[in-house]
């Protein structure tokens, strides 16, 4: 095995530009950009497809290929379409109330705590609150689905059987699309 590639497709209305070993996504909701610096492959730009490449890999650079080739992937589908994840509140006897202030999420009354629980917002991603659903919406992935695990950690029971006490904040739906 001499070298090891893998492609991604650039849309019509994405743009990729590539500076050296920082690569920068371009679209219809927002621009992301992104340094690979640390990863010793080779990425290029050939005809609206991204070449990553690496010559006379070991077994672990070829995973990184791999994994720096769906990073782009999912920089091209956040700045195209987006990213979104729902959450449910679920409690039996304590009614929790969900709200956002500016940069952080704020959780009262889970489980009867009196104390509020405060959860920060990840980047630029946005969550709004309608009903019982949280939504945790943006274009870097990684941005949204840790916001999502932040808030899901947050409001969990602890010292308590799961089995029985089942209230907490729960990630229920991952979609692409805004």
């Amino acid at each position: 095995m001499l070298s090891i590639e893998k492609t991604v497709e650039i849309p019509s209305d994405v743009e990729i530009i590539i500076d050296g070993r920082r690569v920068t996504a371009r679209g219809p909701k927002g621009e992301l950009t992104r340094d690979f610096s640390h990863s010793l492959v080779e990425i290029s730009l050939e005809e609206g497809i991204v070449k990553v490449r690496k010559e006379w890999p070991r077994k672990k650079e070829s995973a990184v290929v791999g994994t720096v080739r769906s990073l782009i992937e999912n920089m091209i589908i956040g700045v195209k379409e987006g990213f979104t994840y729902r959450l449910k509140m679920v409690f039996a006897h304590f009614p929790v109330s969900v709200k956002t202030d500016q940069d952080r999420v704020i959780i009262e009354n889970f489980a009867g705590q009196r104390r509020t629980i405060i959860v920060k917002i990840i980047g630029s991603s946005k969550v709004s609150v309608e009903g019982d659903d949280v939504i945790v919406q943006g274009i870097n992935l990684e941005e949204v689905s840790q916001t999502a695990a932040n808030i899901e950690q947050a409001a969990r029971v602890r010292r308590k059987d799961p089995r029985v006490f089942l209230d907490g904040i729960y990630v229920y739906e991952k979609s692409v699309g805004m």
